[in-house]
């Protein structure tokens, strides 16, 4: 599932709002001028998805888009438990609500960003050899119970502080069990363009080379995802937004491998508000960035 041309555009809708997957995305759609091609949605523990909405989002005969589901297994076990077995009867019935449900394709991430909740001590449970280990238990153990329509994608943070561990290589699960590699970049005040978000880089971590070149390097035969990306407010500089918009549609045709593009869109994330449309100069440079051709070369097909 990758596109012949172009990328992919999609969007995680007024996240932290309250609303429905439904309405927050023909509100997000109807805001940015664009249906998206994928729809970013989040799930944690024993919730069953894709859900019924979800299903109905993706099927749509109008405008068929694709799902990227965000699911994090437990927050009651470690990674070393996982993948002894703790949570096995969660993960068959989970395959057993998508194989009843749901036969298309989707994006499946599982535990995304790991590197912050990393604790390396051996007896932790949550080394990153653990995380690998963890990852492997739940995508073996649903394509065992006949889930294989689920593209897996190993997402990372893409912070140069974290990729600098020493420990950090030893995240990836492994080529059989990840399709795409993704990245979760956030223009903050380090950032000024595209280019700096996808290839950030700080001067007391001289040695990484930022995360995009990483990836070309260690995976040269796989798609790059930038599954969750956002630009916060600037006080002082209401045009920022603007100006990043217009960056990446200028800087987007230079990094090929990327396949997907999907924005973080919400009044309230966790750092400041990354909605597309906070003024009307950043809105109309979103809607036309989301409308170029480039986004626009493969569409979405069941």
């Amino acid at each position: 599932m990758i596109p012949s041309c172009g990328a992919w555009w999609g969007i995680a809708p007024e996240v932290f709002t309250g609303r429905s997957p439904e309405r927050a995305l023909g509100r997000a759609e109807r805001r940015m001028g664009r249906r998206a091609d994928i729809v970013h949605l989040y799930h944690r523990e024993d919730e069953l998805f894709p859900t019924r909405e979800e299903r109905a989002l993706a099927q749509d005969r109008h405008a068929p888009r694709m799902l990227l589901i965000n699911w994090k297994p437990s927050f009651d076990h470690t990674w070393a438990a996982i993948a002894a077995g703790a949570i096995d009867r969660r993960i068959d019935r989970l395959a057993r609500h998508i194989a009843r449900t749901y036969r298309e394709p989707f994006f499946l991430t599982v535990h995304h960003e790991p590197e912050n909740d990393v604790r390396a001590a051996p007896d932790s449970g949550m080394t990153a050899d653990d995380y690998a280990a963890m990852y492997r238990r739940v995508v073996l153990r649903l394509r065992a119970a006949g889930v294989g329509n689920a593209v897996t994608v190993m997402t990372y943070m893409g912070a140069p502080n974290w990729a600098s561990k020493p420990w950090f290589e030893r995240l990836y699960p492994g080529d059989d069990v990840v399709d795409w590699v993704a990245l979760d970049p956030y223009a903050d005040r380090r950032v000024r363009d595209f280019d700096g978000l996808i290839n950030k880089r700080r001067a007391d971590y001289p040695d990484w080379p930022g995360f995009y070149r990483w990836m070309q390097w260690r995976f040269p035969g796989k798609p790059i995802m930038v599954a969750e990306w956002g630009v916060f407010e600037r006080g002082g500089d209401r045009a920022f937004k603007g100006e990043f918009f217009r960056s990446v549609r200028r800087r987007i045709q230079h990094y090929p491998q990327i396949k997907a593009l999907v924005y973080f869109d919400s009044p309230h994330a966790p750092r400041g508000d990354t909605r597309f449309d906070a003024s009307p100069g950043a809105g109309r440079a979103f809607t036309d960035l989301a409308r170029d051709s480039y986004f626009r070369s493969t569409p979405v097909e069941r």
